[in-house]
């Protein structure tokens, strides 16, 4: 039962498994899928006559489809520019901490832990 479920949810959700895969940009996917949301929370509206029930589903729909495409970006770019995530610290780099708006720097051999 449960793997039908998930074969379901899959099947409809996933841009990857669905009949959008057939379409080459991710977000071309994307934005497609965003109608079918915005169309699905529509016609659900419509069958409870009710406004409210449009403007607080289109939202909600807003909200998880735009955090699913910023997690899409960002695992993205992970993967094709990890680069961009690791550029802040090297290893080459000296350490150094901030006091009182000063940079002090330590010592590179040190390894910066108490329980060493």
């Amino acid at each position: 039962m449960k793997k039908t479920i998930v074969d379901n949810w899959n099947f409809i959700m996933n841009h990857n498994k669905n009949p959008l895969k057939n379409i080459p940009d991710t977000n071309t996917r994307h934005m497609i899928m965003q109608i079918l949301a915005w169309m699905w929370c529509i016609v659900f509206s419509m069958y409870f006559s009710s406004m409210w029930i449009f403007g607080i589903t289109t939202i909600a729909h807003i909200f998880i489809l735009g955090a699913i495409a910023i997690t899409v970006a960002t695992f993205e770019t992970a993967k094709r520019k990890p680069s961009i995530f690791g550029g802040y610290y090297t290893p080459s780099r000296s350490r150094a901490i901030y006091y009182e708006g000063k940079r002090i720097e330590l010592d590179p051999n040190d390894k910066g832990g108490e329980h060493e």
